[in-house]
């Protein structure tokens, strides 16, 4: 009997340990919280299904202190061009770059691009309106929250320089803060769609509500060789018994016949079942990838909110 009781006991305080777990901020781009194991249950990647949630135009906006982006100049660039594809003057482009020549303009030389509000008097490039399909917070266990935008390209051309404003407001509309947050990859591809997060600090009341709109978001020329084909192959998912995590495996194969990758990047996207994005993990390639050579990729994502449903990749390929 003894005994008997004395198990009792034991499950009872197990099934006490199993709950939501504790969140935590883990360190670089990956949001992590504590998670349990279980048994997963794989499926292959398919392509997301979109409910989108419209967000209302902000008519006004705190821009954050002027930011400076920088392009790389690849063949057939001239500074007259680079000036009218940021939408900048030719002199505040020369400007910002001393000692450039546009006579002599080496291939990977990188130029400064000015931004900056109107009252500094630098230009500021419009930037490509994107929509915005959702954007929402999921709190941590200290009271701060992670919030996130996802951002979808509907143009023709590969969209670089994502950037996006968030503005958390109170239950009256009171601003409570506001910061920029960037893409974890330098480009979004025609037809895809990418969260952007940001991360608000504790104390954030319940009824407070993220506001997102666009900074910067630049069409990308054709001829641009700054990026490399790349295709992903053989991508499984597993979830997690609780949907609390998702392993990911598969192989990246560069499409070029010569050359090598030296920047691979691959960013999974979490999504639960109403289609919110709960969770992002960008994983980098640590080697050179030749042409043609597969690379295998294996790493997890974890959910800050509901359970996983789904995990979208996306992926990123420079010389």
């Amino acid at each position: 009997m003894r005994r008997f009781a004395f198990l009792i006991a034991l499950l009872l305080g197990l099934t006490a340990c199993v709950g939501k777990p504790a969140l935590s901020e883990d360190e670089g781009t990956d949001l992590v919280p504590a998670t349990p194991f279980g048994s997963p249950r794989p499926y292959k990647t398919a392509t997301l299904a979109h409910t989108p949630t419209l967000i209302p135009l902000l008519t006004e906006i705190v821009l954050p202190t002027p930011t400076p982006i920088t392009y790389t100049v690849v063949a057939g660039d001239t500074l007259s061009g680079i000036a009218a594809r940021f939408d900048v003057r030719l002199d505040d482009l020369i400007a910002s770059n001393p000692g450039i020549s546009a006579n002599a303009m080496p291939v990977g030389t990188i130029l400064r691009i000015p931004l900056g509000g109107n009252t500094s008097g630098e230009p500021t490039p419009t930037p490509v309106p994107l929509a915005i399909l959702q954007a929402r917070c999921w709190p941590t266990a200290e009271g701060g929250g992670w919030c996130f935008a996802l951002v979808q390209n509907d143009y023709a051309e590969t969209i670089e320089n994502l950037s996006v404003q968030f503005t958390l407001l109170g239950g009256s509309g009171q601003e409570i803060g506001s910061q920029v947050a960037f893409g974890l990859l330098n480009i979004l591809p025609a037809g895809k769609v990418m969260p952007v997060a940001a991360f608000f600090p504790a104390p954030i009341p319940a009824d407070a509500a993220p506001r997102a709109q666009i900074l910067t978001a630049i069409r990308l020329r054709t001829d641009d060789t700054r990026y490399l084909p790349i295709s992903l192959q053989n991508t499984l998912v597993r979830v997690d018994w609780a949907g609390r995590t998702a392993q990911v495996t598969g192989q990246a194969m560069p499409l070029m016949l010569d050359g090598q990758v030296n920047t691979l990047w691959i960013l999974g996207v979490a999504y639960d079942a109403q289609g919110n994005v709960v969770g992002l993990r960008r994983w980098e390639s640590a080697t050179p990838v030749a042409g043609g050579v597969s690379l295998p990729f294996d790493f997890t994502v974890s959910s800050l909110g509901s359970p996983i449903d789904r995990v979208d990749l996306l992926v990123e390929a420079r010389p």
